[in-house]
């Protein structure tokens, strides 16, 4: 669990650099988020605490002052410390040039980790963006403002030196396979011959590196991004699963609910709400 305020904006692909949501959690001892995939870059900022960070086999145990970057498309899971949980901020992002940005600051999912004091200012610029969250001309170029020197302040900053961790190949291999093709009725028989592995070694490998099987996975992914479909877009739910590899919607429905404990329904209408409601909490009403 975890106490937050935050804003979240639909996604749109088309534009060079998209703030997708922003905002300030203080979490519960042990809170933990994943294993899950995001379909938007997302940065946390640390403010206080410890916690740890995972991705792809490799974890680190991260403070106060450091942050890490999630990619689109990467099974990730953070867990704050149980006697000394996080606080954080953090800010998501999409868009052509969010790649190119980021290759440029020296972040990548290969070296996720970074350190910035605190007198640098990452946290102001996301509760400026929390107070500039309407849809006015004057409060969208605010936000671009504030995410250009979240970006600038990252620059400056020297990371803090991690060990390397190399990804194995053929996990990376399949990843990105599910990730191209995960719209479509994929089984473990064809991801290994992707990979020109034995179905069972590649089971048994890719849970070692991720901690889930192929089909878990495979689900997983398929859940995270239906639920960003129905937080942040009007699609009908039929064409949010079909778009999501399900094919009979009623197989998507029973999925969904076991996997959030909703049906999709009630699941887009608790998101929908949920920014309303943050709205009305920053401003007092």
């Amino acid at each position: 669990m975890e106490n937050a305020i935050f804003i979240e904006f639909p996604e749109a692909e088309k534009e060079e650099l998209h703030i997708n949501n922003f905002g300030r959690s203080v979490t519960k001892p042990g809170h933990r988020y994943g294993p899950a995939v995001r379909s938007f870059y997302l940065i946390h900022y640390i403010l206080d605490g410890d916690g740890e960070f995972s991705v792809n086999g490799a974890s680190y145990r991260l403070r106060q002052g450091q942050g890490f970057l999630i990619e689109p498309d990467y099974l990730t899971t953070y867990t704050s410390d149980q006697k000394r949980p996080w606080t954080y901020v953090w800010l998501g992002f999409s868009g052509r040039r969010a790649k190119s940005i980021l290759n440029s600051i020296g972040l990548n999912q290969d070296s996720p980790v970074f350190t910035c004091e605190p007198e640098q200012h990452l946290e102001q610029f996301v509760l400026d963006m929390l107070n500039h969250n309407y849809g006015t001309a004057s409060d969208l170029y605010r936000r671009e403002a504030m995410l250009m020197l979240f970006f600038s302040t990252l620059a400056q900053s020297k990371r803090s030196t991690m060990a390397d961790h190399s990804e194995n190949a053929y996990v990376a291999q399949v990843i990105r396979y599910i990730q191209d093709c995960y719209h479509e009725p994929l089984r473990v028989e064809d991801m290994a011959r992707y990979v020109g592995l034995n179905r069972s070694y590649l089971s048994t490998l890719f849970k070692k590196h991720t901690g889930l099987s192929p089909i878990k996975y495979l689900q997983t992914f398929r859940m995270t991004r239906a639920a960003h479909l129905l937080s942040l877009t009007k699609l009908p739910i039929t064409a949010i699963a079909y778009s999501c590899g399900y094919q009979e919607t009623e197989s998507f429905h029973k999925i969904f609910k076991q996997h959030t404990g909703l049906s999709p329904k009630q699941y887009r209408i608790q998101e929908q709400n949920k920014t309303v409601e943050n709205r009305e909490k920053i401003h007092g009403k």
